[in-house]
Parts: structure tokens; sequence; C-alpha cells
């Protein structure tokens, strides 16, 4: 019998999404064909419907040398996953854009279960998100489970380390709180209250779901507070603290790794500097080839003219 979060899951990851979201799919699967085997969209422009903005897709593959077509962005990947790349492609109304993040099936789904210090992956999946491929049957189910999974790991979070008793909402903007901390972000302050309320009630109907789902046990008031059964609250601070301060690391390691395996990492930056800005970037064929080299004149430059302040 599917269980009641698988439920939710499921139907949450069928909802209808943004034609521009089809079109970033298609051109993934146009390029590496059925070494994806699966493809996600989450994140802001979700949440907005902004078809200008950058879209968030998470690719699995089963098959990291096939996908990646050579061995040393494969071994990276394997290494410290996810690997991200910037991708534009033509839709009807103009160009469209995403930052692609890559990752191997498996590693999604140990990443899930919240063992190890990494946070970002269960963090990004315990909100909504919409499924737009799966190879076949099979993968579209391991989504699901992992996706469900993802729900249950931020929900025992959430518990551990929000209060002994409240509203579904502070748990969850104090899980929020804490997952943005564990991460190299520059986020407003009001960030966790702003994206739990965009999706407040599906928060909280997938609290007790998912508390269930990991087991835990809860008991709810007349007035709607949560009365977690949490056995190692005290010891999850701690715990945290550990993945606060290794996440930052491993988000740092990351960033280092993306200097050589960001695919079209310059038209991602110039992108984000003309949004910025609101005028075009100028460079060079010789700096758009070299874009290590080229960087400390070009962000010199860069600096001199307005763009960077």
């Amino acid at each position: 019998m599917t269980p009641p979060l698988n439920r939710l899951v499921a139907e949450e990851l069928d909802r209808p999404v943004m034609a521009e979201a089809r079109v970033i799919a298609n051109a993934i699967l146009a390029r590496h064909g059925d070494g994806v085997a699966a493809v996600l969209f989450y994140g802001s422009c979700l949440r907005t419907g902004d078809t200008g903005g950058l879209l968030d897709v998470y690719v699995l593959t089963d098959d990291l040398r096939r996908y990646h077509g050579r061995l040393w962005p494969a071994l990276l990947n394997a290494a410290l996953p996810p690997t991200v790349s910037y991708l534009e492609t033509a839709g009807a109304a103009g160009l469209v854009r995403a930052k692609v993040a890559v990752m191997g099936t498996a590693a999604f789904g140990r990443a899930v279960r919240g063992e190890g210090i990494d946070t970002t992956v269960w963090a990004r999946f315990c909100q909504p998100a919409a499924l737009l491929h799966a190879r076949d049957a099979a993968n579209r189910a391991a989504v699901v489970e992992a996706v469900a999974q993802a729900v249950a790991t931020a929900a025992r979070w959430a518990v551990r380390l929000g209060p002994a008793h409240g509203l579904p909402a502070e748990y969850w903007t104090a899980l929020f709180r804490h997952t943005y901390g564990a991460e190299l972000r520059a986020e407003r302050s009001d960030r966790a209250t702003l994206v739990h309320d965009w999706a407040a009630e599906r928060y909280a109907h997938v609290l007790p779901l998912a508390l269930a789902h990991g087991g835990i046990a809860v008991t709810a008031s007349s007035g709607g507070e949560l009365h977690p059964v949490v056995h190692d609250r005290g010891k999850a601070g701690s715990a945290w603290k550990r993945r606060r301060r290794m996440g930052k690391l491993l988000n740092v390691l990351r960033l280092v790794k993306a200097a050589f395996t960001f695919d079209n990492g310059v038209d991602y930056i110039l992108w984000k500097l003309e949004r910025h800005v609101g005028r075009p970037v100028p460079i060079s064929a010789w700096q758009r080839r070299h874009p290590l080299l080229a960087a400390p004149l070009l962000l010199m430059r860069l600096y001199r003219d307005g763009f960077i302040r």
C-alpha cells in the first residue's frame, strides 16, 4: 500500500508547469537522451512563475560517464555532487535560461536521507517541485520515493530544531533559517518566512504526514499546535552545528570545483550582471575562451565601468 506521503508527493510532482520548463527539459533530453533518468524543476521560478528568471532544474542520471561524455567530469561529480552548469535555449517568447544541477540517482537517494553533513538536497526537495521527465515507471517511482524521503528528513530536523510544541509554520520557518544558514547564501532575513508563506497550507498539511512517515509520533491540540515526541532534541543542536560548519566548507569546495566544471559559466555570469545593471556586458572572444586567465582584468574593468559595486 502506498504511504500517504508518497501519494501526496506523486500528486505534487505532476503539477502544471510553465512552458519554459518543458523547453529546458527537452533541450537536456535532446543533448543527453537516455542518459537522463529524471528531470526535476524546483525553486523560485516554480514558486513565482517568473518566466524571465533563471529556472532551477535537477537532472538525475544512473551513468555519469555517459551523461558528461568524459571521465574527468564524471569522477568529479561522483566525488562531490552535484555538478552545475548554465543552459540557455530558444523558447517561444525568447531565450529560456536555467541552472542545471546533475547528480547520480544513487547519490540523490543517499542525500535525501540526511545522514551526512550535506543539507542542500533534502532542504530543496522538501519544498514543492515538479517532475518534468522520468525515463520510465521505475525511475518515476524512485523519484517519488526520494522526494518523499526528503520531506520526511526535513520534518525530522524541523521538530528537532524547532520548539517543543508549536504551529507547523514555526517548525518550517525555523528549519529554513537553519538550512539557509548552513550554505553560502546571501538571503534576506525574512527569506525563510517568504518561502513558507508561498505554500503555507501545503506545509501545514504535509508536516504530520512526513512525521508519521519517519516514525515520529505527534499529537495536535484543538488550536492546531503540534506536540511531536522528540527524544534527541538536546543532541540536535550540536549535530546541526557540525552540519553548519562543514556545510559551508562543502559549498566552498563546490565553488572551487565549479571553476573547472561549470559549462557555459561565462554566459551565466554575464546574464546575472546584465539582469542586475540593465545593460549588456561587453566581453572579447579571448576572454570567453580563457575565463580563468581573463578574470582579474575583466573584474577590474567591470568594476571601473559600474557593472560591479
